[in-house]
């Protein structure tokens, strides 16, 4: 139990540098030549549709599963938002280390695709209101409660830097694509067991993270980076 206390303590400091993006980062695509999910995908569940009540079931199965103490710690662990922070945890399931220092390249395409798939537009013109709020319950993690109160539920921003950091190692390692998948599943789902977002949030975050990694897939400088990434990664393995 000391551990899963502790936990929270890193995630305050990681927080505080949230999206602390080199001043040199920029997005691939501008986000007016970017899919518009607004067009394309559907707004959240009514609240008196069979969508909804899914919604409500898979909050209640969340809580259930907080009663799992190291289901509940990993969906503390995978609150993080900084990339730094994300290339650690997902360092596991890819197999390598990935930080600006040991995969200067890799990181470059993770950083740039995570600034040029955003869902803030998405997220601001629902303004869906978070499970914790409609139904005055606590959360694994309080202290961001107050926060994102303020920021829309639809969909998951957590879940959609989770699936990006997939997809881009995915395509940089594909034997380790089971586990990558695995582990953005798990992210998106921690953030249904946390309290802090629907299942349709989340689900609809995978979509429109493939639909934008489709898009950029079309940029000869993602393209030229994806390669450089493949290259430090290929090297780097040889070396093991």
């Amino acid at each position: 139990m000391a551990r899963f206390r502790f936990v929270p303590v890193i995630l305050v400091l990681a927080l505080a540098f949230a999206f602390a993006f080199a001043k040199d980062v920029k997005p691939y695509v501008d986000i007016d030549k970017m899919p518009d999910a607004l067009a394309y995908y559907p707004p959240p569940p009514e609240t008196t549709s069979v969508q909804f009540a899914y919604d409500v079931a898979q909050y209640k199965w969340g809580k259930s599963m907080r009663a799992d103490s190291a289901r509940a710690a990993l969906a503390v662990a995978q609150a993080v938002e900084n990339v730094e922070e994300m290339a650690k945890l997902f360092s596991g399931p890819f197999g390598m280390e990935i930080s600006s220092k040991n995969t200067p390249a890799i990181m470059n395409v993770l950083e740039r695709t995570v600034k040029t798939i955003r869902t803030g537009k998405f997220k601001n013109h629902y303004m869906r209101r978070r499970p914790y709020d409609r139904f005055n319950e606590p959360t694994l993690i309080p202290e961001h409660e107050e926060k994102l109160r303020k920021n829309g539920s639809y969909p998951s921003g957590h879940t959609t830097r989770a699936w990006i950091f997939a997809m881009v190692l995915v395509e940089i390692n594909p034997d380790a694509a089971d586990a990558l998948l695995k582990y953005a599943y798990e992210w998106g789902q921690s953030r249904v067991i946390a309290g802090f977002h629907w299942q349709s949030d989340v689900d609809a975050s995978k979509v429109i993270v493939s639909a934008g990694f489709a898009r950029i897939h079309g940029e000869p400088e993602f393209l030229a980076d994806m390669q450089k990434a493949k290259a430090e990664f290929k090297k780097l393995k040889a070396k093991k």
